[in-house]
């Protein structure tokens, strides 16, 4: 993965990542928001992928559905968030990824492989996002009492 920071502007960083052949999203964004001491940051990618793995959450299992895909597909849309979770950035990104014959999958981004490339722009606020646990549904949700 390589990254570089393009402004900064009163605490508002903007960086592009290009991902390299193999990188896993989650772990290349998690590892640049904790090299980077993101605490509040937005993010937008688009890119394709040899395999992804994509999750619905079940409210009654609390707990994700995964989809495995193990084809080549396209990433149409990716967006999502980074905020702290015990202290450590966490991400929550949401992907639409394309097959070959045009059908279009979505989900959370649980994890994937890259393959040839996956260009991602990051977005940090001048702020920090707490995530707390929600009693009800058991997700790490964003609690805006916390944020400063």
């Amino acid at each position: 993965m390589k990254i570089r920071q393009l402004d900064d502007q009163e605490g508002r960083r903007t960086f592009v990542m290009v991902c390299d052949v193999g990188d896993d999203p989650v772990e290349v964004l998690t590892a640049a928001a904790k090299r980077f001491d993101l605490r509040a940051a937005s993010l937008s990618g688009i890119g394709a992928f040899s395999g992804v793995t994509l999750g619905f959450f079940d409210r009654a299992r609390r707990d994700y559905r995964r989809r495995v895909i193990r084809e080549q597909v396209e990433v149409v849309s990716l967006l999502g968030n980074v905020a702290l979770d015990r202290g450590e950035p966490r991400i929550h990104a949401h992907i639409v990824v394309g097959r070959a014959d045009g059908e279009a999958l979505g989900g959370h981004l649980l994890g994937g492989t890259v393959d040839p490339t996956l260009e991602i722009t990051v977005v940090e606020e001048p702020a920090s996002l707490q995530r707390r646990t929600d009693p009800a549904t058991g997700l790490a949700l964003i609690e805006l009492d916390w944020t400063r």
